[in-house]
């Protein structure tokens, strides 16, 4: 063998040892349960990708939705709080109630396909354009974590997509965004207020627990995060409720005790009230937390509906590690 051989030899040992170590800190059972993903190829450490108890679809995402006029919803109180999209002039409601038990809708308004998702874990409530590249992409919930996040599966590559971030980490579409879309976390009341002919999102299946939250205490002020493993913020507790935009977060109390914050061509406006989804047994009952809109300044000086988060301080710093959390 001459030496240009065995350096190509040992170069090649040395990327397949790299490779099986990476390989080595994704766990058997998430690797079985992915075996077309190249966990060697992710974007972020393999070893944070974590089982959440359940397979592929385990929480049942919802892929054929209907809707039902207000008229009609007996179901549903105006404290609840709802994920509301406008599209094209279409305006729709996704209760948390049923958002809670299967996280993710696709769904298509005005045209336009779009995933509402939302992670208990995390309090996320994001909603994305399916389309990328030409083609539509269908959102299924893969039943692993990261940083206690959701993280989706496509139907189209397999791919794994984290939910905070909207970025494709693992798969053939490793390194692919979703734009976001705009969208409120409100209450119901106030989107009725709002949008008098939207409609809203039937529940899916019969006999199923909606308005039942099975996650009773789980946003109490020092709670441990379920399945997280990173560093906590200091000083901060961490399920503390702040207002997420890009690489700032605003303590939720701030706008709640302002009314309104403006911070650039950023402003932050403080809403109606509307139960946590995450505090009692039955979230109708929940205790209220501020609800809050977010707008940024357009070209002509509008204010217009700009996408952002109301999550949890964790969550924030788990993401956005050199972020900012404004606490005062």
């Amino acid at each position: 063998m001459n030496k240009i051989s065995r350096l190509l030899f040992l170069s090649i040992l040395l990327s397949a040892g790299i490779a099986a170590q990476a390989l080595a800190q994704v766990s058997s059972r998430v690797a079985r349960a992915w075996p077309d993903i190249d966990f060697s190829e992710a974007l972020v450490d393999p070893g944070e990708i974590i089982s959440g108890g359940v397979g592929r679809d385990g929480i049942p995402p919802v892929y054929d939705p209907a809707f039902e006029p207000q008229a009609d919803i007996t179901w549903l109180e105006g404290s609840e709080p709802v994920i509301s999209v406008e599209v094209e002039g279409v305006a729709r409601a996704y209760p948390l109630q049923i958002l809670t038990l299967h996280e993710i809708v696709n769904d298509r308004i005005g045209g336009i396909p779009v995933a509402v998702t939302y992670c208990p874990l995390c309090n996320a409530a994001i909603v994305f354009d399916r389309r990328l590249e030409g083609q539509t992409l269908t959102l299924g919930v893969s039943g692993l974590l990261r940083n206690s996040d959701l993280i989706m599966w496509d139907h189209e590559t397999e791919s794994l997509w984290q939910q905070f971030e909207g970025l494709a980490i693992a798969g053939d579409q490793a390194g692919a965004e979703l734009a976001r879309l705009p969208s409120r976390l409100e209450s119901y009341a106030e989107f009725q207020a709002r949008h008098s002919d939207g409609e809203v999102l039937s529940r899916p299946r019969p006999n199923f627990p909606y308005g039942r939250n099975p996650y009773v205490g789980y946003d109490e002020l020092w709670q441990q995060p379920f399945l997280y493993r990173g560093e906590m913020p200091e000083g901060i507790p961490p399920m503390l409720r702040v207002v997420v935009v890009d690489d700032q977060a605003w303590n939720l109390a701030l706008v709640a005790e302002a009314g309104e914050i403006i911070s650039g061509d950023i402003r932050l406006t403080r809403q109606a009230d509307q139960n946590s989804a995450l505090d009692t047994a039955a979230i109708s009952g929940g205790r209220l937390v501020t609800g809050v809109q977010v707008e940024a300044r357009d070209e002509n000086g509008n204010w217009q509906l700009r996408p952002y988060d109301v999550t949890f301080a964790f969550v924030f710093h788990a993401f956005r590690p050199e972020g900012t959390i404004f606490m005062e």
